[in-house]
């Protein structure tokens, strides 16, 4: 196994590259940080900051949201995440997990 591209992690070996691996296929990414930010602006207009940043390392399968609005006061932060969970849910599909982070602006 090469050094640069595999660490030792207890007995196995994991990958350090960030990307994932599409076999012989043109994978397409589907996502970006820029349409997920155009789909949450047009969800919640009055927005403060709208923050989107994928951790995935650029294959758009893991991305960390965070939306700071006036438009959830009074809402649970369950149900501000739902909000949030429902303007993205064509995008969703694609990916392997969602980090977010909701905050009401003052």
């Amino acid at each position: 196994m090469s050094g640069n591209l595999f660490q030792k992690y207890g007995n196995r070996y994991i990958s350090v590259l960030s990307r994932v691996w599409a076999g012989g296929s043109s994978q397409v990414i589907k996502n970006s940080e820029e349409t997920l930010r155009k789909a949450l602006e047009l969800k919640f207009p009055k927005a403060k900051n709208i923050v989107v940043t994928d951790m995935s390392g650029g294959c758009g399968s893991m991305y960390e949201i965070s939306v700071e609005t006036t438009e959830f006061k009074g809402l649970s932060t369950v149900k501000q995440h739902r909000l949030i969970a429902e303007a993205l849910k064509n995008e969703i599909r694609d990916m392997h997990g969602l980090r977010i982070h909701t905050s009401i602006g003052e």
